[in-house]
């Protein structure tokens, strides 16, 4: 197996623990302050040994002249080529880049880390790979009891990320964000706050303040929010009421509102975490964190509701829920398959898809080499898929068998603190 270290500049390693002070795990941020006074506008600190903090905020040109932190990497191999895919990792030690050796998973490193005292735990990367958005998972950013969203641009030549500005997510310790299917839009779901909001993207990708919120009471935990895909209907998954909020989305404006019904109640316990839709459109798969399950819902785009077809574990018979808890859940670019990750089995559960009704067959499950798997990432090509395993500080690399769907680990580990986000961009437009 072959191990990649990220380094500093300096020849020291991150570290592997979590990070100290006011952050929090999985979205309970009740009463977490930012760092360095969280200000929502561009930073002037300078970068130093890559981190880009400052008193204001932690970005601006500290985050965007973190070069130095890009040097060294054992084990990872020669550097990969400008036209190689990116990948950016996201977690509680701040954003890492890096470009992506397809033929194995080799990582080498680029960039890193940045805003970390922000605690950017999931990322979103525009349409046009142009900007990148990260949820600033904190309790209270400038005086204002919420966390934020930050934008940085996605610099064409190498990939490496300039911070432009972060504006409220309207809701404390945001779990996760997606942009609309045209990138004019980013949805923030507020897991402290339950709340979900919109935030418009500039021309420049600046955000600007909310345009729309809903609000479902702080017992609905909201952890994840997205549109359809055909950007007419939006989703937010509320673990703690065990519901799916249904909102038509008006994609000029913003504007969200409720459906008819306006929610998909899910049998108690059922907790709903994230959701991905089929490549056809007429599915939908959300993963259950607590009872360790996947439902499969059809879905009536012409309404935009969501029916509950069937629900499968995704845990091997004789393994207790009780001692996991689910996280991720994507959808093969083929559509053939779906994939989850099991926190606590440490594996990733893969199922066959019925091509007529969109159910789940289970075909295995693959330890993820390591604790915790937060997030994963299938590439675009279908060939490779990368999991975030938290709590051993590493990104692992799967090569992805298209015929069958079955995990095969390439020996790859790339070491990177505490991530909780990775995500595989094709290279920006030049």
């Amino acid at each position: 197996m072959q191990r990649t270290l990220f380094w500093l500049a300096a020849g020291l390693w991150l570290g592997c623990g979590s990070s100290g002070g006011g952050t929090a795990r999985d979205g309970t941020s009740s009463g977490i302050t930012s760092g360095g006074g969280g200000s929502m506008s561009q930073g002037n600190g300078t970068g130093g040994n890559g981190t880009g903090s400052s008193g204001t905020g932690g970005s601006g040109a500290g985050a965007s002249s973190a070069s130095g932190a890009s040097s060294g990497g054992a084990g990872g191999g020669a550097p990969q080529p400008a036209g190689a895919p990116l990948v950016y990792v996201g977690g509680h030690e701040g954003i890492f880049v890096f470009r992506l050796d397809e033929a194995d998973g080799a990582l080498s490193p680029v960039q890193g880390p940045l805003d970390a005292e922000m605690n950017p735990t999931f990322l979103a990367i525009d349409p046009a790979r142009g900007r990148l958005f990260a949820v600033n998972e904190l309790g209270e950013v400038d005086g204002e009891l919420s966390g934020a969203v930050s934008a940085f641009q996605i610099r064409p030549e190498d990939g490496t990320l300039a911070f432009i500005n972060r504006a409220s997510s309207k809701g404390q310790g945001p779990a996760h964000l997606a942009t609309d299917r045209s990138g004019r839009f980013v949805l923030v779901a507020n897991y402290g706050g339950g709340t979900a909001a919109v935030l418009p993207v500039g021309q420049d990708g600046a955000l600007g303040q909310a345009v729309d919120e809903a609000s479902f009471g702080r017992r609905s935990r909201s952890h994840h929010a997205v549109t359809d895909p055909a950007n007419r209907f939006a989703f937010v998954t509320n673990l703690g009421l065990n519901t799916i909020a249904q909102l038509t989305f008006d994609a000029a404006t913003g504007r969200m509102e409720p459906s008819d019904p306006p929610t998909l109640a899910l049998p108690a316990g059922t907790t709903p975490r994230h959701l991905d839709f089929h490549p056809s459109g007429r599915f939908a798969y959300v993963i259950n964190e607590s009872s360790g399950s996947i439902t499969t819902m059809s879905y009536d785009p012409e309404r935009g509701t969501l029916s509950a077809v069937a629900t499968v574990s995704t845990l091997p018979d004789g393994v207790s829920a009780e001692e996991n808890a689910c996280a991720e859940v994507q959808v093969a670019p083929s559509g053939k398959f779906v994939y989850g990750s099991n926190r606590g089995h440490d594996s990733i559960a893969i199922f066959a898809v019925a091509p007529d009704g969109g159910t789940l067959s289970p075909v295995g499950h693959a330890p993820t080499q390591g604790k915790t798997p937060r997030h994963f990432q299938i590439s675009p090509t279908g060939k490779l898929l990368l999991v975030a395993n938290q709590d051993s500080n590493n990104i692992v690399a799967f090569r992805v068998d298209e015929a069958t769907g079955a995990l095969e680990p390439t020996g790859r580990v790339t070491e990177v603190p505490a991530p909780t986000y990775v995500g595989i961009v094709a290279p920006p437009a030049r």
